[in-house]
C-alpha cells in the first residue's frame, strides 16, 4: 500500500500525523517551500490568502491539535508568524517532515482502470514525473482561486490598481491612497482595518449585509460556545435567538453604523467575525458604503448617488473552490455544490478523499483531524465505506439539509455544525 497525500497545511498535516500513527506508507506533495499552508505565505512575501495583519478567528486551545496544544506563551488569538512556527513545530515533533516533498506541484491525478491513481507532478526544478499510488488523499485547501465579480461599468477607464486580496499583503502599500475595499466577509473587514491606519481614506463598499459577530461573546471565545454542552442542547432557533439578542447588547444594530442589515437569520449564511470593523466605523477611520455603480477615470459612484475619487480597488469577494489536478465533476459536482460521502469520501471514485473541505463556525482543526483517523482506519482497512448507493444517498440528504439552512450557493454545501459532524465521525 502506497498513499499520496496532497497538501502540507494545517489538514495536510493532521493527515500525515493519523496517517504514520497508523503504520501507512505515504508520500506528501507540497507546493510551496516549506509545511503551513496559508500561514507562512505573508512572513514569506507570497502570493496568497494571507496577508501581515492575519490573525486567528479562533481560539488557540482549540485550533491547536489535540495531541500537541500551542505554547502556553501564545495569545488567545496568534498572528499568522505564530501559527506558522506552530505548524512547523508540529510537523518535526510527530516526524513527518521526512515524508513531504516540498516544491511539488501536482499537475494531474488520475484514475486507472485497475482502481489505482497516476499521479504526475513537478518538482522544484521543472522536472515531471509519475507515480502510482493506491489511494489519493486531498487537503490542499480551496483558497487559492480568486472570485472576481463582473466589474462595474467604466472599470476600463480606472486610472488606479483594481486587484483581488489574493494580491494584499500590507495596508502600508497603501500609505496615502483613497481605497475601496469591496466585501464583508473576513477578508474584507481585515483588509478595511489594515488599510485604515495607512490609507488617506479607506471606504468599504457592500452588496449584502452580512452577521457581524465579534470573537467573544460573555467572555467566552465562539469556539468555547459552539462547544459547550448547554449550547449543543439548543435547537437552532433557541440558538439564533441567543446569539441575535446577544449581538444586540455587544454592538446593537449594524444598521446605526451605517452598513446593510442582514436580509437572512443568524447561522443562514457564513457569519463574519471581528472585534476591529465597528470600531474603525465608529471612529471614522472606515466608511460603509453600498454598491459601486460605476467607473470614470479616478472616480467611483456608488448605488445610493455618493462618489469618491479613488487610487485603488480591492476586492475580497471570496474564492472559488478549483482543484486543477482532479477531473471535472469531483468534488464539485454539476449542480455546484461538493459532493462528498461525510464531506471526505468520493462515492464513485474509490480511493479519493478529501480533509479539510468543510467551513464550521469555529476552529477546522479536531473536524480535519476526525477526518483524518477515519481515513486511515479506511485505507488500513480496520473500517469499511457501505455501498456506493448508500453514500449517494447520505450526499443527498446533507446537501438537502443544509440548502434547507443556508441556501443553494456553492460555499454552503460545505458548511458543517461541529458537535453533530465530530459525533458522525467518530461513529464511522
Amino acid at each position: 500500500m502506497r498513499l499520496c497525500l496532497i497538501g502540507a497545511g494545517l489538514s495536510g498535516l493532521a493527515t500525515a500525523h493519523a496517517l504514520k500513527t497508523a503504520g501507512v506508507d505515504f508520500v506528501c506533495l507540497e507546493q510551496a517551500s516549506d509545511v503551513g499552508g496559508i500561514w507562512r505565505r505573508p512572513q514569506a512575501g507570497e502570493r496568497g490568502p494571507g496577508y501581515l495583519s492575519l490573525h486567528l478567528n479562533t481560539a488557540k486551545q482549540l485550533t491547536g491539535y489535540s495531541d500537541y496544544p500551542m505554547p502556553a506563551s501564545y495569545p488567545l488569538y496568534p498572528r499568522h508568524s505564530q501559527m506558522a512556527a506552530y505548524l512547523r513545530s508540529f510537523a518535526e515533533w510527530a516526524g513527518v517532515l521526512d515524508r513531504v516533498e516540498l516544491g511539488t506541484t501536482v499537475e494531474s491525478v488520475r484514475q486507472e482502470a485497475d482502481g489505482g491513481w497516476t499521479v504526475v507532478s513537478r518538482d522544484a526544478d521543472g522536472t515531471l514525473s509519475s507515480r502510482g499510488f493506491t489511494q489519493v488523499i486531498v487537503a490542499s485547501g480551496h483558497n487559492s482561486e480568486p472570485s472576481m465579480p463582473a466589474l462595474p461599468r467604466g472599470a476600463e477607464t480606472f486610472t488606479g490598481t483594481i486587484r483581488h486580496s489574493l494580491d494584499y499583503l500590507d495596508g502600508s502599500e497603501y500609505a496615502g491612497q483613497r481605497v475601496v475595499v469591496v466585501g464583508l466577509g473576513a477578508s474584507a473587514v481585515d483588509i478595511a482595518a489594515d488599510l485604515s491606519r495607512h490609507a488617506e481614506e479607506t471606504v468599504l463598499s457592500v452588496r449584502r449585509g452580512l452577521h457581524i459577530v465579534p470573537k467573544q461573546l460573555f467572555g467566552m471565545a465562539l469556539d468555547e460556545i459552539a462547544d459547550a454542552p448547554w449550547w449543543i442542547g439548543m435547537s437552532l432557533s433557541e440558538q439564533r435567538r441567543f446569539v441575535e439578542q446577544a449581538l444586540l447588547v455587544a454592538r446593537g444594530r449594524l444598521g446605526d453604523y451605517g452598513l446593510p442589515e442582514p436580509d437572512h437569520p443568524i447561522f443562514a449564511s457564513a457569519i463574519t467575525i471581528s472585534d476591529e470593523i465597528l470600531s474603525r466605523i465608529r471612529h471614522g477611520a472606515v466608511t460603509p458604503r453600498p454598491a459601486i455603480d460605476s467607473v470614470d477615470g479616478d472616480r467611483v459612484s456608488f448605488t445610493d448617488g455618493t462618489s469618491m475619487r479613488a487610487d485603488a480597488i480591492v476586492y475580497c469577494t471570496g474564492y472559488q473552490m478549483a482543484f486543477p489536478f482532479l477531473q471535472p465533476g469531483c468534488p464539485v459536482g454539476r449542480q455546484g455544490s461538493v459532493e462528498l460521502f461525510k464531506r471526505v469520501v468520493a462515492p464513485d471514485r474509490p480511493g479519493l478523499f478529501f480533509v479539510g473541505l468543510i467551513r464550521p463556525v469555529g476552529s477546522i482543526t479536531r473536524l480535519v483531524e476526525a477526518q483524518a483517523r477515519w481515513i486511515a482506519r479506511l485505507v488500513t482497512g480496520a473500517a469499511v465505506l457501505p455501498e456506493t448507493e448508500v453514500m449517494r444517498k447520505e450526499i443527498a440528504t446533507y446537501l438537502s439539509g443544509v440548502a434547507g439552512q443556508y441556501g443553494q450557493r456553492e460555499g454552503a454545501s460545505i458548511q458543517v455544525n461541529v458537535a453533530p459532524y465530530l459525533e458522525e465521525l467518530r461513529e464511522e
